[in-house]
């Protein structure tokens, strides 16, 4: 911390020290070390350059290097991240997704400026351009077969409980109708090679089909993702009437656990090991021959530790099929044992801690479900 008397440095790490300027205010990165002089607010290095770039609403400056008067410490001791966020986090829809720091840099920017520069939360029943239970327009969607992005119209309406895609603008009949209730969205920036790059899957005929899209406007793409999350908040409230707000909002879009490349062999375990790329999400164990590809190769159900399933560091001695990477991995289910490789032994842990995360926790009666529907696993 540079300059300044010693009595601004005291006070000011004595606000910074307070239990609720601990984590970033937008993210909820724990040590935040930079603060804004006009919101009040301690924020982390990522944060601060989002904050940077709306300087109309945000001065922002580094608790360690810059200097800090006394008028401006005292704005913060006024302030800090309590008092801001009960005036421009005071109504956020149950729906709408905060994005942490694991998240991508278009999720934090628009919860940022949706927060400060919008002020979309700080009065009750505000008309929001993700709550009307409609929302159409142009997003750029991968061709399935050609992999060129084109300009296509959706159309999410609530009151059809459904998501609908058109190749025309003036079609009257839609390409693909999708039931809200087996939709999700996640954004993938680095697997679309789109900073605003999101990707929606939704179950046809009990398998996960892919759809990637992007907009130009980083606002227009995540009002877009809330507003699904919107039609499907209000969906499950009608379906589920006895559930809580939480239980709903714990049931609409996630993340995938993890992806990435694995080496796979065949049932028969003799087979030479063929790189895939591989996407858990949740019980759903699934590969595919290139990341953006619309379907998957094939598909694995991921069950409970008390229901036969576990992961195993390693492969079964006498592993006969040729694999390049040599750090091992064996899903054991009750029909059979899966075998994959890791090119690293980092990744291997990091699919293994994933595994593990769903043995360990118990199946819901939907979950038996599709299990029983699930006849899909993994071919050669």
């Amino acid at each position: 911390m540079a300059g300044g008397n010693e009595r601004s440095m005291k006070a000011l790490r004595e606000v910074w020290r307070r239990a609720e300027n601990s984590l970033c205010a937008d993210c909820g990165k724990p040590d935040p070390d930079w603060a804004s002089s006009t919101l009040g607010v301690f924020i982390c290095l990522s944060c601060s350059g989002i904050h940077r770039n709306i300087p109309s609403i945000s001065k922002v400056k580094s608790l360690k290097m810059d200097h800090w008067d006394d008028a401006q410490v005292q704005f913060l001791a006024k302030h800090g991240n309590a008092v801001t966020k009960a005036t421009y986090e005071a109504h956020i829809p149950i729906y709408y997704y905060q994005p942490t720091y694991h998240d991508c840099q278009v999720l934090r920017e628009q919860w940022i400026r949706a927060k400060y520069e919008r002020k979309e939360f700080t009065e009750p029943g505000k008309q929001l351009p993700y709550s009307d239970g409609v929302k159409e327009g142009i997003l750029w969607k991968r061709g399935r077969d050609s992999g060129q992005f084109l300009p296509r119209k959706f159309l999410l309406s609530e009151r059809e409980g459904c998501l609908k895609y058109f190749t025309k603008q003036d079609a009257k009949e839609p390409k693909i109708n999708i039931k809200i209730d087996v939709i999700n969205a996640t954004f993938q920036p680095k697997k679309i090679g789109n900073p605003n790059g999101l990707q929606i899957t939704y179950l046809k005929d009990n398998k996960t089909r892919n759809i990637f899209v992007y907009h130009e406007s980083g606002k227009e793409v995540v009002d877009w993702f809330n507003a699904i999350r919107s039609v499907q908040f209000h969906y499950l409230k009608v379906a589920f009437p006895i559930a809580s707000d939480n239980e709903i909002k714990n049931r609409l879009t996630r993340n995938f656990l993890k992806e990435g490349y694995m080496e796979k062999t065949g049932p028969k375990q003799r087979e030479a090991f063929k790189k895939r790329w591989f996407t858990l999400d949740h019980r759903r164990l699934m590969y595919f021959k290139d990341p953006l590809d619309a379907f998957a190769k094939g598909e694995v159900f991921v069950g409970s530790g008390e229901n036969g399933y576990s992961v195993q560091k390693g492969l079964p001695s006498g592993t006969q099929g040729n694999f390049s990477w040599h750090y091992g991995i064996t899903i054991v289910t009750p029909d059979r044992e899966y075998l994959f490789t890791c090119e690293t032994e980092t990744d291997q842990l990091d699919w293994i801690a994933a595994f593990t995360s769903v043995i360990n926790q118990a199946m819901t009666p939907q979950e038996y479900a599709s299990k029983c529907l699930d006849a899909v696993s993994f071919p050669s």
